[in-house]
């Protein structure tokens, strides 16, 4: 079984990096038996969709960039997860995180086959409520078109997802963040232990 982590910043190993990793160390932390991958859309190349339907009858698109090398890994078959993470600009989520979301339609066409893998998001924000929840929103929109089933960080909160606040660079210090991001990781791996092996 296996869990993928996205961050989708464009800046490499910063805040965003430092909350899926830890969302993915609690994962991990907890239910051994799950592997995952920490994917950092920065260091890639992904446009937006064109909506042209090349990928209506195959997993290909017409836009060669590095968004086919992830085509293999989200079609894995030992994958039962993909958690999502994206700082927060301009109030919402980053053009990275909606230009991967937008590419996997070509799972939706070709027979829902992200269907019922678990999905979480992750936002990070310059101010404790800076638009981490709208950018959630987006991520569990792409999630949902593909048929995830979605997870919050659990009971004690059961929110959207996990939150943290980069404060001054401080993210690292935001307890109750760090908190929601590393209950989204065990939530994850609960629900994949325990109902899709």
């Amino acid at each position: 079984m296996k869990v993928i982590g996205v961050s989708c910043s464009p800046r490499k190993g910063k805040s965003t990096y430092f909350m899926l990793n830890e969302c993915l160390k609690a994962l991990n932390g907890t239910y051994k038996n799950i592997n995952t991958e920490l994917i950092e859309l920065s260091e890639l190349k992904i446009n937006g969709c064109k909506g042209c339907g090349h990928c209506r009858d195959k997993l290909d698109c017409n836009i060669k960039d590095d968004f086919i090398k992830l085509i293999p890994k989200l079609n894995d078959k030992d994958l039962r997860g993909l958690i999502i993470a994206t700082p927060v600009y301009m109030g919402s989520a980053t053009s990275q995180c909606k230009a991967f979301l937008d590419r996997t339609v070509m799972f939706r066409r070709n027979g829902f086959l992200l269907r019922n893998k678990v999905g979480a998001g992750l936002t990070v924000g310059g101010s404790r409520n800076g638009g981490q929840e709208i950018a959630i929103q987006v991520i569990h929109a792409g999630l949902l078109i593909n048929d995830f089933i979605i997870v919050s960080d659990g009971p004690g909160n059961a929110h959207f997802g996990g939150t943290l606040w980069n404060n001054n660079n401080s993210y690292e210090n935001d307890d109750y963040g760090l908190i929601t991001v590393r209950n989204l990781g065990k939530r994850v791996g609960e629900f994949v232990n325990n109902f899709l092996k």
